[in-house]
């Protein structure tokens, strides 16, 4: 099957990165929201990107103009109907993940994928809630989307050797470098970050070192562009929490158990570079 028409639920930083970086890779794209407060949003973010890079010349008019030609936003499922593949990025919410992988399963074409974003929760799960477990494995981009060159391809005990090859296909066709992993919690890239993550703030909550010094011992030391509590604050610290108690829940090692330090900043919306405070202070014309 050719991957020609491409939909993306979720309209939020990854959501709309990924749908820019389809529709600049030539595919249809069809991005949809619960709302038109949400979709407006996402698609001013979308032709926002596309302004920027025209205006500093990384691309040229027509460019920007033939990417939002393929580019359109919906607030019904329903348009999915005729789509090849259709990658989530809602809420991280298992349950809202399972409801809408069941009304994709039955809105779109019998041969279509169904792929999801998420950094942690079990695709498997998602898959048992479609008549097509074979064609449902996880599609996992990195923020941000258009900029990042490596996707997950997480394959679950029932994913197909076909699904994995034509989403490796269309990975690279978005100008990335796809790896495949099994369905287990945190997958690669976040199995193995969201310890080091955790391990530097339990350092900083006893009173080691202060984030400034970690954050350089790791750039200077081991070479890191960001050391990891720029790297918290850029990610986002409720992403981190969620992430960490996903694959603590999965995994109960003390080294993937969130600090209380980490859950009390998440209380407090101290979110990070989206919410302009974290482990450090962003100005908001940042």
């Amino acid at each position: 099957m050719a991957i020609k028409k491409v939909g993306v639920v979720g309209g939020g930083l990854m959501g709309s990165g990924i749908a820019q970086t389809a529709a600049q890779a030539g595919y249809d794209v069809l991005m949809a929201e619960v709302n038109q407060e949400l979709l407006d949003r996402g698609i001013g973010r979308v032709e926002g990107a596309w302004k920027m890079l025209s205006g500093k010349g990384r691309i040229t008019d027509e460019q920007a103009g033939e990417y939002r030609g393929r580019f359109r936003g919906t607030l019904d499922l329903e348009e999915f109907s005729d789509h090849d593949l259709v990658i989530e990025a809602i809420i991280e919410n298992q349950d809202e993940k399972r409801k809408l992988f069941a009304q994709l399963d039955k809105i779109t074409p019998k041969k279509a994928l169904l792929v999801s974003n998420t950094s942690s929760l079990p695709i498997i799960e998602m898959a048992t809630a479609t008549g097509r477990p074979a064609q449902v494995a996880g599609l996992h981009f990195f923020n941000p989307a258009p900029v990042m060159k490596l996707v997950e391809i997480v394959r679950t005990i029932e994913t197909s050797d076909e699904t994995v090859e034509q989403l490796r296909g269309f990975a690279e066709k978005l100008g990335k470098t796809p790896i495949v992993a099994k369905d287990t919690a945190g997958f690669v890239v976040n199995f193995l970050l969201i310890p080091y993550m955790l391990s530097a703030v339990r350092m900083y909550e006893n009173g080691l070192a202060t984030q400034e010094d970690i954050d350089t011992g790791m750039k200077l030391g081991c070479g890191y562009p960001m050391g990891p509590f720029q790297l918290l604050d850029y990610v986002g610290l409720d992403t981190t929490l969620y992430a960490a108690e996903a694959i603590y829940k999965e995994y109960p090692d003390p080294a993937y158990a969130p600090p209380t330090l980490l859950r009390r900043m998440v209380q407090a919306g101290r979110m990070g570079m989206k919410s302009g405070k974290g482990f450090f202070e962003y100005p908001e014309k940042r």
